[in-house]
């Protein structure tokens, strides 16, 4: 499974209630919590985020409430991975739960800037960014993860396993 888009670069500490508002969790429609994704510390994301594009943070992504809204916010937003230096645990949880890929890099954190184009091979953990023809190597997910991810997170993976 691979992914390729354009990036969005955020700093450290970018938390829960920045990803997703906590003005907004009146609603569990996804649709809805894509249309406010990221609104407190990047007014246009909504309006110019676009299927397949990469956000791309440093340490402790996902930090604050241990809300499952802000990874579905994310995914829902058209957003194919998220790239961090680190990630608050709960978060990386909720992100694999949903079906959220996401990777710890660090040096392809300190190398990739806003808008720069980047692809990652999920199999690999390779990551590639594409605008500066630099390659970086993130630990990829073993295969059970790998399989959770594509199937669209932990219940459509237990769900297609009932059928087998």
């Amino acid at each position: 499974m691979k992914a390729k888009g354009k990036t969005y670069r955020y700093k450290d500490n970018v938390d829960t209630d920045v990803i997703i508002p906590a003005r907004y969790l009146n609603t569990s429609v996804a649709s809805e919590l894509a249309a406010h994704c990221m609104e407190d510390i990047d007014l246009d994301f909504s309006k110019t985020v676009e299927k397949g594009d990469i956000i791309v943070a440093d340490k402790n992504f996902g930090c604050g409430s241990s809300r499952e809204h802000a990874p579905i916010a994310i995914k829902e937003s058209g957003v194919s991975c998220v790239i961090a230096r680190t990630f608050a645990r709960i978060f990386y949880r909720n992100s694999i739960n949903i079906g959220l890929p996401i990777l710890e890099c660090p040096e392809a954190c300190d190398n990739i800037e806003q808008g720069d184009v980047v692809e990652v091979d999920f199999e690999t953990g390779k990551i590639k960014n594409l605008t500066k023809n630099k390659e970086f190597q993130a630990e990829p997910f073993p295969p059970f993860m790998q399989g959770l991810i594509e199937s669209g997170g932990l219940a459509a993976y237990m769900s297609k396993q009932g059928d087998m």
